[in-house]
């Protein structure tokens, strides 16, 4: 299984990106996903998860700005993330749930991509 995140940037305060993460293999329809976070010297967050089923969840901090989706078909996740604001500046990976585990923990997952910069300033 490959992950491939892709779409950051550098963004005003209030603006908009998409982030999209591209999957290899077979059974991508069968896993929860996910996209974390990590800005410099802070932990990786968790920041909003797609269940196979299509329930989405979100850390507070990113409700009704952030939406996550998934096209099985296309085999990809999309994060579209609107009103961004500088505390949303990190590295934002992409990885897919190991099934049964919770999805807000990144000790879920045992895939993960590389990561790409989406950086925000005010």
């Amino acid at each position: 299984v490959q992950l491939q995140a892709s779409g950051g940037g550098l963004v005003q305060a209030g603006d908009s990106l998409r982030l999209s993460c591209a999957a290899s293999g077979r059974t991508f329809g069968s896993y929860g996903m996910g996209w974390f976070r990590q800005a410099p010297g802070k932990e990786r967050e968790f920041v909003a998860g797609i269940t196979s089923t299509g329930i989405t969840y979100y850390r507070d901090s990113v409700k009704g700005r952030f939406t996550i989706s998934r096209d099985n078909a296309k085999k990809s996740v999309v994060l579209q993330m609107n009103s961004l604001k500088p505390e949303d500046t990190a590295v934002y990976y992409c990885a897919r749930l190991t099934s049964g585990r919770s999805i807000y923990s990144a000790r879920s997952y045992d895939y993960w991509g590389q990561g790409t910069q989406v950086t925000v300033s005010s």
